[in-house]
């Protein structure tokens, strides 16, 4: 049984802030990454006072048994990770997983999100990457 490692990572841009994102969030789609018959996508969801990631994995060849609150950072463009505060969705095992990852909102907010996911025995990460606006 592979078991998955998710690391999150968001590309700080230099400093940079996006007027307005606190106040709403913007139509960002959902990035899917297929590969090694597991299927992940994710799509951010809330970009204001905390920043909320939907997560969905998908297979039917092993159990999807990661914990997210354990395998899952923000890092910064220092280097710096951040764990989530939270996770509301399927527990460890199964072959199909929904929820939400919740991070501690950027200060200051980058204008790029790329969001990083590295599976153990995968040759190369999942990027999944959005701009804001």
């Amino acid at each position: 049984m592979r078991h998955l490692t998710v690391h999150i990572v968001l590309a700080w841009a230099a400093a940079a802030t996006v007027p307005g994102l606190a106040a709403a969030t913007p139509a960002l789609a959902p990035v899917t990454s297929s590969a090694a018959a597991v299927t992940v996508k994710v799509t951010p969801r809330a970009l204001g006072a905390t920043w909320d990631f939907e997560v969905v994995f998908d297979t039917h060849s092993q159990d999807l048994t990661d914990d997210l609150l354990k395998t899952a950072v923000l890092v910064g463009p220092d280097g710096s990770e951040v764990r989530p505060v939270e996770w509301k969705g399927a527990a460890p095992g199964g072959h199909h997983r929904t929820g939400v990852l919740r991070f501690a909102a950027p200060n200051p907010v980058p204008t790029a999100v790329v969001l990083r996911i590295t599976r153990q025995g995968e040759p190369k990460p999942r990027v999944f990457q959005w701009k804001l606006p």
